[in-house]
């Protein structure tokens, strides 16, 4: 089947990003961030139960472990959406316009470890801060004003 293919001569394409051009958007990192400081807020409003009610118990520590379990999952989402944009998408005459960008990325990665690690509002609000950051420049790249919003 393949036979065909096997001596055939192709022209190398070389492109730039992982992706084809447009495709990259930084919401989907405000998203999950955004679901890791609801998250936190969740867990650190939830109320252990009183005494030695057993399925009031088993209650709260399956709500407790799901919020930790989704919270842990949406960090390494952001994360990695970050990380496609950081290595993706930005370029070096970005670099040159935002000399910070690479700090501002590397710390990023670390606070989304860090939400992962914590049950920490002010971790998950940095998170939230630093895509805000990224949000902005990135739009400033591509010459639109694109407002920063939240879902809640």
């Amino acid at each position: 089947m393949f036979d065909k293919w096997r001596n055939a001569e192709f022209e190398i394409a070389e492109a730039h990003c992982d992706g084809p051009c447009g495709v990259y958007d930084p919401s989907q990192a405000r998203i999950e961030a955004e679901s890791v400081l609801q998250l936190t807020k969740k867990i650190l409003d939830l109320k252990m139960p009183d005494g030695g009610d057993a399925k009031a118990s088993a209650a709260y520590q399956n709500t407790l472990t799901r919020f930790i379990a989704i919270k842990e999952e949406r960090a390494e989402l952001a994360k990695h959406h970050l990380l496609v944009l950081w290595t993706d998408y930005f370029k070096p005459a970005h670099l040159e316009k935002y000399p910070d960008l690479h700090e501002l990325f590397w710390k990023a990665a670390k606070t989304c470890s860090a939400c992962k690690q914590e049950v920490s509002l002010e971790h998950a609000q940095e998170l939230m801060d630093s895509i805000k950051r990224v949000h902005e420049i990135f739009w400033e790249t591509k010459g639109k004003d694109v407002p920063w919003f939240t879902a809640s």
